[in-house]
């Protein structure tokens, strides 16, 4: 009876352990994810005021 108390107790802990790193994995998740809309937002604006600056491969730079 002792070993499965010891046991249950293991497994108890390991469950709480567990539950903390999935709890701070969602908070950075959130974290991350306002990040992105928040770039997605900035990239939006960028291109509608049209100042993106990004010169794609196939267009000639301005100097020629």
């Amino acid at each position: 009876m002792e070993h499965l108390e010891e046991k249950l107790a293991h497994l108890i802990r390991t469950v709480d352990d567990l539950s903390d790193v999935v709890a701070a994995q969602a908070t950075e998740i959130d974290r991350l994810t306002r990040r992105v809309a928040m770039l997605m937002q900035r990239e939006a604006t960028r291109e509608a005021d049209n100042t993106g600056g990004v010169v794609l491969g196939d267009e000639r730079p301005p100097h020629y």
